[in-house]
């Protein structure tokens, strides 16, 4: 059997595992070792198992990974995603839909500081949703505002997904940060668009809330201060070139850590519960990261990637259509896998086939971003959906869904703006420090 055909039946058996819900690192782990065994020999395979694993996770960029998870639960332990939607909550809530608007805007500024959608999630669950139970809101609107602002903590850096396409493709870390700051406040607008003419649709979803003294929403903007200052800090620091993204985590992770204790929001209990929290995240990306380094060693010498590349080149077909055809292909396998592995597991196949159409990488790897982000929401097997189920039992799966279904034309526009504007991702990275 000629390599080709044993990479295609690898990758068979890897979706066949996936669907059966095995863990994506042990499976590509050990459908990895199985091919490279078949490709070459036991020897080979065996030596493959021994070196991939250092080889995949001993690096220092890598470092980057823990530290913004740490930020992100020092920031969750320290209440400052409650600052944050107690100051929107205060700001705008009074308009029609203010509520599920400031839950979508206090999403964006949770996602600056943590990186990970499930997290921002279940953490805005537990913040958001009581509030907007309490006021009456709709149950299908307060959901879906908090489903789809969830998946902004993906796209807005930092980002765990930008960091593991950038050490897969080799890209610079800092400018895929950079590059999905505008994305992301683009997107959060056409979600707050969606939110907007939803409610004007039918009223009766969005119940009026009172309106708050220019003193009380003064006082609660003070939330807004530590997240943004953070924010820039770190951005700020990537931007100008003050400090590489690695340093950049350290310091916002210190950062969190100093000035959660002035502030007395933190504990040792909390600061040990963040750290077990941070270690039991980390293990099970790196898990997954040395289960993607066996699997491309089988990879590389099927030459799978490089097959395609040639293959897709010789298609009569728009570059953009077979770009179309690869996004939808993210959004159904983003149903059933969470970014990390989706990220580990197709950048090494899809990346050759993207540089080859003559896309830009950078510009690519966000917009490859919004379209996993479109699967975490997408029933039937929404991981965010399923996330927020898990976070509360007041509202059901079905409602979930039906809530989120209203967000994702939001970011099919947004994709096809950023495809005809594609300097709206690139302008910012072009004049970097």
């Amino acid at each position: 059997m000629s390599p080709d055909n044993i990479g295609i039946l690898g990758i068979v058996l890897l979706l066949l595992l996936l669907v059966a819900r095995m863990h994506v690192g042990l499976v590509m782990m050990f459908v990895g070792f199985l091919g490279y065994m078949f490709l070459t020999n036991t020897a080979g395979a065996l030596g493959v198992l021994a070196t991939a694993p250092r080889g995949s996770s001993a690096y220092y960029t890598l470092t980057i990974i823990p530290l913004f998870i740490f930020m992100g639960q020092l920031a969750s332990y320290s209440g400052l995603s409650e600052d944050m939607h107690r100051a929107t909550h205060e700001l705008i809530g009074h308009i029609r839909g203010g509520l599920p608007m400031a839950s979508v805007v206090t999403c964006a500024g949770f996602a600056a500081i943590c990186g990970s959608s499930l997290a921002t999630v279940v953490t805005m669950t537990q913040v958001a949703l009581p509030s907007m139970k309490k006021y009456g809101y709709d149950d299908t609107l307060s959901t879906g505002a908090i489903a789809a602002g969830g998946t902004l903590g993906i796209l807005i850096p930092p980002s765990v997904a930008l960091v593991m396409y950038g050490i897969i493709t080799e890209e610079s870390i800092g400018k895929l940060f950079i590059a999905g700051i505008v994305p992301g406040i683009l997107l959060t607008s056409l979600f707050l668009l969606t939110i907007f003419i939803r409610v004007r649709i039918s009223p009766g979803i969005s119940p009026m809330v009172p309106k708050k003294s220019m003193k009380e929403r003064a006082m609660a903007s003070k939330g807004l201060v530590l997240p943004l200052i953070m924010f820039f800090i770190v951005m700020g620091g990537i931007y100008t070139g003050i400090f590489t993204p690695t340093e950049a985590a350290a310091i916002g992770a210190f950062s969190v850590f100093v000035l959660g204790f002035i502030k007395r929001r933190l504990s040792f209990r909390s600061v040990f519960d963040s750290l077990k929290d941070t270690g039991r995240t980390t293990g099970m990306i790196f898990v997954i990261m040395i289960g993607a380094g066996i699997f491309s060693y089988f990879l590389g010498t099927s030459r799978i990637p490089y097959t395609l590349a040639n293959f897709v080149t010789t298609l009569a077909m728009s570059k953009y259509i077979i770009l179309a055809i690869i996004l939808f292909g993210y959004l159904v396998i983003g149903c059933m896998m969470e970014s990390v592995g989706i990220t580990l597991l197709t950048v090494p196949i899809i990346y050759p086939v993207v540089v080859t159409l003559g896309f830009d990488p950078i510009w690519y790897g966000v917009v490859f971003t919004i379209s996993m982000e479109m699967g975490l929401i997408t029933p039937p097997v929404g991981m965010n959906v399923f996330a927020m189920g898990s976070a509360t039992s007041e509202v059901s799966l079905n409602t979930i869904f039906k809530g989120v279904i209203w967000f994702l034309p939001a970011m099919v526009v947004c994709t096809i703006i950023l495809t005809i504007f594609p300097e709206l991702v690139l302008f910012l990275v072009r004049y970097m420090g």
